[in-house]
């Protein structure tokens, strides 16, 4: 067998590097909630049987932008992001992508930053299916512990967890008794992540949202104003272009909330 020669087999080795760069993120962001944290841009006309496919270039793939896939296994992040995760929903575009472009392009973050996206939304949920103890509370804390647990060896190879990221409550606006209690509902739900996450001061940032499934929005608004917790930030959605469907923010909404995100995000660093 013939031997190659040094100068090839450090090319060899600098192209498997380079494949394999970026596998592993280093700075990791939960996306939890609802049907506009799934993604719904593109997927809402002919009765949302079908996403129309149109990737703006603020969702496009980047080796340096993965997603922890449904079997927790990190992979490169395209859209749909939450495919596999949102189930039994037609999916398109969220503000996921549009985010991990912008934190990456930001200053403030080491040019080498390898984003990972751990999706958890699904659609249709009030905040009470996100309880502790509920389906979707701990696939949520499963997903994020897998996604803190992946890297080297020793607690410096780690992937830091940036922020939960939290768009839900449009299934809290069709009954008055849900809107009510939303406020002590969010708040608990964040103290217990932050419990079982072992991470006291873990950054919430919260979309208030822009419609509802019910008639009591605003009473939803004014709760999800009225949360009160350390390290905890509002980015309100009313007001971005909402789809044909009366529900769901549209593909150029998306991308101007997952930049809001990231403006709040990166106004705590």
């Amino acid at each position: 067998m013939a031997k190659l020669s040094l100068p090839l087999l450090l090319l060899l080795l600098l192209l498997v590097a380079t494949a394999t760069a970026g596998r592993t993120p280093t700075l990791v962001f939960l996306l939890a909630g609802q049907s506009n944290m799934g993604g719904r841009g593109g997927a809402t006309s002919g009765n949302g049987k079908t996403w129309d496919g149109v990737v703006p270039p603020e969702c496009a793939p980047s080796p340096r932008i993965l997603r922890l896939s449904p079997d927790l296994r990190w992979e490169e992040a395209r859209e749909p992001l939450h495919a596999g995760i949102d189930v039994h929903n037609v999916l398109g575009i969220g503000p996921g992508m549009p985010f991990a472009h912008a934190v990456r392009a930001s200053r403030a973050v080491p040019p080498d930053t390898v984003i990972g996206l751990v999706p958890c939304a699904q659609g249709g949920t009030p905040i009470a299916n996100w309880s502790r103890g509920t389906e979707l509370y701990d696939r949520m804390v499963t997903r994020g512990r897998a996604a803190m647990g992946t890297g080297g060896h020793g607690e410096e190879a780690r992937p830091k967890l940036g922020a939960l990221l939290w768009y839900q409550g449009e299934a809290d606006t069709i009954r008055r008794e849900d809107a009510e209690v939303y406020a002590p509902r969010m708040e608990a739900m964040v103290r217990d992540v932050r419990r079982d996450l072992a991470l006291p001061e873990l950054l919430v940032i919260q979309v208030g949202i822009a419609t509802g499934q019910g008639k009591f929005v605003d009473l939803v608004r004014d709760a999800q104003k009225a949360v009160k917790l350390p390290n905890l930030k509002y980015v309100d959605a009313k007001g971005l272009p909402i789809a044909n469907d009366y529900t769901h923010l549209t593909t150029a909404a998306q991308v101007t909330l997952g930049k809001m995100l990231a403006k709040a995000y990166l106004a705590t660093l």
